[in-house]
């Protein structure tokens, strides 16, 4: 048996992203450039058919700051039953992350708060524990907050600063890759991995089964998942394929 075959498996989230109680797909994040992939909660129930663990849901309007979708939310969690939610997009005080503690979310991500917001952010780590990651959405090396919209410091001075507080995990985002299907930015997630010992996720740019197999590489460095969106959506390779290449 191979060496690969017997490394630890890569854990996949696929993803629904929802606007105006639909899913969607972005592309680098700009809200105009939305393609509409229906009812959420059928994307939600196909991919547990297809024996997804994980599913990361995001509210873009929430994070882009032009309403929410509570109620959807609500629906996908009740539909995905005992399936994890990784729930993502404008948590950004005690009000929104109440909200999503109480949906029934299995974790939480924080993106905008942690980086503006650092004393509310560590006392939220410090309380929840395991239950709460921080999404680093990076450009160059620069973060971007506020659904993309705005530059949000540096990416070693924050990561430094989430280390001291105790962050649990890690989702890290190249957003010029995301929802291009032009491949992760492995060079970023392997320079991330070498200044923490905590989890990592990689979001953004899977294109094929080839870009899973380069990210499992990285999984002995600590790279614990892959989300995956457009790849998904858009036929490239089935959830089954994905799972099996993964584990």
């Amino acid at each position: 048996m191979s060496e690969f075959n017997t490394s630890p498996e890569l854990v996949l989230f696929p993803a629904i992203d929802l606007a105006g109680g639909k899913a969607v797909r972005l592309v680098q994040g700009e809200a105009d450039s939305a393609t509409n992939y229906g009812d959420p909660v059928d994307a939600a129930e196909d991919w547990i058919e297809q024996g997804a663990e994980w599913i990361h849901l995001v509210d873009l309007d929430a994070a882009f700051g032009r309403g929410e979708n509570r109620g959807v939310i609500k629906r996908v969690i009740r539909a995905a039953k005992h399936v994890n939610i990784e729930l993502s997009g404008g948590i950004r005080d005690d009000e929104s992350l109440e909200r999503a503690v109480e949906a029934g979310a299995s974790r939480i991500n924080l993106g905008t708060a942690a980086l503006e917001n650092p004393e509310w952010a560590a006392s939220v780590i410090a309380r929840y524990g395991e239950l709460i990651a921080v999404g680093l959405d990076v450009r160059g090396t620069t973060l971007a907050a506020r659904g993309w919209t705005r530059d949000a410091g540096d990416l070693w001075t924050v990561l430094e600063r989430l280390e001291e507080a105790g962050c649990a995990r890690y989702v890290v985002t190249d957003v010029t890759k995301d929802g291009t299907l032009q491949g992760p930015n492995l060079q970023l997630l392997s320079d991330i991995l070498d200044r923490t010992d905590r989890p990592v996720v990689a979001s953004g740019g899977v294109s094929s089964l080839d870009d899973l197999v380069a990210l499992r590489g990285l999984v002995p460095q600590g790279l614990e998942g892959a989300i995956i969106g457009k790849a998904l959506y858009s036929g490239a390779f089935t959830l089954v394929e994905a799972l099996d290449v993964s584990s």
